[in-house]
């Protein structure tokens, strides 16, 4: 009796393949960003999350509208920049750059959620060909206080 080797159909191997060597994507967020109208660094932020896989809605809102949402969120009025975006129950506040929103997401920390206040150039939306300024991304706490969580351009202590 003659025994012919055994082989995987090619569909099943290559199949495999992919697995093997393909990392899967993690699941994309449903971000809604408020903004006021016209707000160009607030779209660019937007494309920056979408270009990661994200799904952003953005809506716009009078100035006056927009300040009371922050405040009315626990946003300190200190650390408030140009848009909010809300995401599985936190608040981003400005451009806070989309790889801290995944961490963020995975690691689930008890905040309110993640500010970069002011506008720092070369942030994501405020790209400017080369030029940086440093920047933290702030954790709002619950309480109102904050905690570094990242640091883009700075020296470690």
């Amino acid at each position: 009796m003659t025994t012919e080797p055994r082989t995987c159909p090619r569909p099943v191997w290559m199949a495999a393949l992919a697995i093997g060597f393909f990392p899967v994507a993690a699941v994309a967020a449903s971000l809604e960003m408020m903004t006021t109208g016209g707000c160009s660094c607030c779209h660019a932020w937007a494309r920056h999350v979408r270009a990661a896989g994200h799904e952003v809605v953005v809506k716009d809102l009078a100035m006056g509208q927009l300040m009371k949402m922050k405040l009315d969120a626990g946003i300190p009025a200190a650390l408030t920049a140009c848009h909010t975006a809300r995401v599985e129950g936190y608040l981003i506040e400005g451009h806070v750059p989309e790889q801290d929103i995944r961490k963020l997401l995975t690691e689930r920390p008890e905040a309110l959620g993640l500010v970069v206040s002011g506008m720092p150039i070369g942030s994501p939306g405020m790209e400017s060909g080369n030029k940086r300024e440093a920047y933290e991304v702030l954790l709002l706490k619950k309480d109102g206080s904050t905690e570094i969580f990242a640091r883009y351009g700075l020296q470690p202590n």
